[in-house]
């Protein structure tokens, strides 16, 4: 006897070939109906034996499409038809109230790489193949839900071959949303330096794919437009070009990405461990932090200086598959800006602001709607973690625990930055944004704000902000939101609670929280901290010793004055004072004007901020070890201390711990002696770096099983922009394992402040609850 029941599929069910794959299941039962894209989720009504509509509901997640993410199917039953149906249809969309997924862009998938390079096929190197099962999705959406009507593909109408593939249930273009062929979709254009308009490709001229290759090839620098923003584009092997890349774009020395053809060139480059290998290979195509092999002499020294971190990642779209497989070599590919500026994404902005930096536009006529740079993912003690969460992750959604009484935006930090639009249990990170404090980049924070919570139709209520004054993520909450609207989160309860959180942690546990700086709620600078803590509260149990910053964020951008800070004004804790001699061996190799400057500054508390932080006294052992004395981008003085250990002996220094204030609070003074003294008996530097790094696992440990004992929690979250040291984070998680710790790390949400906005919006969900 003939049923009828209703399915509502909820999750990331739109662009990733959800209703050609419910038609064919369906059909497969024998049943009839239809299925049709319903806001932000998927409905079905299908007409047949019980049993069959019993099996449809169980398969539908089991069997679902590999880029299919179902969070739920509600069945309820329907009056059945009045009329006899014949087949299962896909109707036009409609719109609903209700959580709303946009579908991330997908890497290009086998069956179109093999259309991609087969000379009989019709898109034969037709750099805009795709099909359900790849292709854009965030950076083409306009609104949902998902239809090509609503996607920058609207203005390219299907030719008679591509409408065929689209309606036909058996062919994977079936409903694929952006499906185009060279005679109905975008076209590549290239644009010569002086050159007012470009020549498009089918147009008679020369065909500007071959244009911008010869253009790199012979050493050039190239603009390409790709999906989620444009890209600078060169010979990774050239150092000439590499050496004019960073000078045009003001990036003196912060690593450049490097794309290469295919895993097997991949390992030439790198060693990659099978995690790593899956990280590489996976839809997402983030780039990977690797080991540089130091055996192999292809990249020139100026992709990566300073360190054998090198980051690579494997093409994404049709365009990079070709240019890869042209040029048969590996390539910069790497963001289409100035430093500290956002990804162009739009033809005259990049024209603009790309101009002086480039010998050439490879561009195309199809729009990017959503600015996505590329994701970074590392390897951590084992684990996948994101670094920078963007195109092929974000924006995704993720859950929290609990439940939010109203919609949340968690405004993030100011670098890095990133905010998140929560509502119930889920959050919707933005893609990585970068530094608020750049005009440009606030501009693109509220433009992507606009888009984004109008796309998953969340307009926030409340807002969770940081608690420093000085971010202007805290002040555009504090403009925008009356203060009962308003939930201050303090940063690193905000970082320990973005890693229990996504972990489903709401039990109280200890948190670990080591970055650069954050506003303390006692109007100080933290960086070092030991919490007691669950989603909704924390207690501060412990810290770094205090040392002070001359000149503020001078000190960030030079280590050895951070270094200063600690041997002319670091907090003393139950000992005496540095022996000058050895403070005079550091001191004397710096400018003499520098650091009288700085001892007066420090000496009379001028414009010298204290701060517990542990990011800051890696800056200053990096420099104290003569490896980094200036920092030309964040981090670049701790990515250098950590270069410079791998592989050596680890020994211990000697440190110490002081209760005081009723804070366990880790004294490096000793430490900071004994580097001295070593480097002055010539003690490698290398070796002190190693030493350096177990100290401070020792002293995490230390302060864990304090915090232990007086609370009786085993469970340890680690969190903050330090735990990106992949020698500190695996050593730590080990130790702390043996000693009987469950240990926790960010995964799917970055430990550094992007993340932050993650955790804002678990801690207002844990205070304000749920109705």
């Amino acid at each position: 006897m003939a049923t009828a029941r209703r399915l509502e599929v909820h999750g990331a069910v739109q662009g990733v070939g959800f209703r050609p794959y419910v038609v064919r299941l369906a059909t497969a039962l024998g049943l009839t109906g239809w299925v049709q894209n319903a806001g932000g989720h998927v409905v079905i009504e299908a007409t047949g034996p019980a049993d069959a509509l019993t099996a449809l509901a169980r398969r539908l997640p089991a069997e679902a499409p590999p880029q299919a993410n179902v969070n739920s199917v509600v069945v309820s039953d329907v009056e059945l038809p009045q009329a006899d149906t014949h087949g299962f249809q896909v109707l036009d969309s409609v719109d609903q109230v209700g959580h709303r997924d946009v579908p991330p862009d997908l890497a290009t998938c086998d069956d179109c790489l093999r259309e991609l390079f087969d000379p009989r096929d019709r898109r034969y190197r037709y750099p805009f193949v795709n099909c359900t099962n790849c292709g854009p999705r965030a950076t083409v959406i306009a609104e949902l839900p998902y239809d090509r009507c609503r996607t920058t593909m609207a203005p390219f109408e299907l030719c008679a071959d591509c409408a065929a593939e689209y309606k036909d249930p058996t062919d994977r273009r079936f409903h694929a949303e952006p499906v185009a062929c060279p005679a109905c979709g975008p076209r590549l254009a290239w644009l010569a330096p002086g050159s007012p308009t470009g020549h498009l490709a089918g147009d008679g001229g020369a065909d500007p794919l071959r244009a911008a290759e010869a253009s790199i090839a012979a050493g050039g620098i190239v603009a390409i437009k790709g999906l989620g923003g444009y890209q600078l584009v060169c010979d990774a092997t050239n150092p000439e070009v590499v050496f004019r890349l960073r000078s045009r774009k003001h990036r003196p020395a912060k690593p450049f990405a490097v794309m290469v053809r295919d895993v097997r060139a991949a390992h030439q480059l790198a060693w990659i461990s099978l995690p790593e290998e899956r990280q590489l290979t996976s839809v997402a195509r983030p780039i990977v932090l690797l080991t540089a092999r130091a055996d192999s002499p292809v990249l020139a020294y100026g992709v990566h200086p300073g360190t054998d971190l090198v980051g690579l990642f494997l093409p994404y779209t049709p365009l990079h598959h070709l240019l890869l497989a042209d040029l048969d070599r590996p390539l910069i590919v790497t963001s289409g800006n100035r430093s500290d500026e956002p990804i162009a994404i739009d033809d005259v902005d990049a024209l603009e602001r790309l101009g002086g930096i480039v010998d050439g536009f490879l561009t195309h006529d199809r729009r990017i709607r959503a600015r996505y740079d590329d994701s970074v993912v590392r390897v951590l003690a084992g684990r996948p973690a994101a670094i920078r969460r963007a195109r092929g992750y974000a924006p995704e959604a993720l859950s929290i625990p609990g439940r939010l009484a109203r919609p949340v935006l968690g405004m993030g930090a100011q670098l890095k930055h990133t905010f998140a639009l929560a509502e119930d249990d889920r959050v919707v990170l933005s893609p990585h944004i970068g530094d608020l404090s750049d005009h440009d980049t606030f501009n693109a924070f509220e433009q992507t704000l606009d888009h984004l919570s109008r796309l998953v139709d969340i307009s926030p209520s409340a807002v969770a902000h940081d608690m420093h004054p000085g971010y202007l993520s805290t002040q555009y909450a504090q403009r925008n939101w009356l203060a009962g609207h308003r939930v201050p989160v303090q940063h690193h309860h905000a970082h320990v609670a973005s890693c229990a959180a996504e972990h489903g942690i709401t039990e109280p546990f200890i948190g670990v929280a080591y970055d650069g700086l954050g506003w303390g709620d006692d109007g100080t600078l933290w960086g070092g901290e030991l919490m007691i803590a669950d989603l909704a509260n924390y207690r501060r149990v412990g810290r770094f010793g205090t040392a002070p910053l001359p000149g503020g964020e001078a000190a960030i951008r030079r280590p050895a004055r951070m270094a200063l800070g600690y041997l002319f004004g670091g907090e003393r804790l139950g000992g005496s004072a540095l022996d000058p001699d050895l403070v005079s061996t550091f001191t004397a190799r710096l400018p003499d004007r520098e650091v009288d400057a700085v001892r007066r500054m420090v000496d009379r508390g001028v414009n010298s901020p204290r701060a517990s932080s542990a990011g800051r006294l890696f800056d200053a052992v990096s420099s104290l070890l003569s490896i980094r004395d200036d920092a030309t981008f964040e981090g670049e003085a701790a990515i250098a201390l950590e270069w410079a250990a791998a592989g050596e002996p680890a020994g211990e220094l000697p440190w110490r711990l002081t209760r005081t204030h009723g804070l366990w609070v880790y004294d490096p003074a000793p430490t900071i002696a004994a580097i001295l003294a070593a480097t002055v008996e010539g003690e490698p530097a290398s070796r002190l770096a190693a030493a350096f790094h177990t100290t401070i696992v020792a002293v995490t440990v230390a302060l864990c099983l304090e915090a232990a004992q007086e609370s009786g929690l085993r469970a340890v979250c680690l969190s903050g922009g330090v735990f990106q040291n992949l020698l500190l984070t695996g050593a730590l998680a080990g130790a702390l394992r043996d000693e009987g710790f469950f240990v926790y790390l960010n995964q799917r949400v970055p430990t550094n402040d992007g993340g932050i906005s993650y955790g804002q919006a678990a801690v207002a969900a844990a205070r304000m609850g749920g109705g």
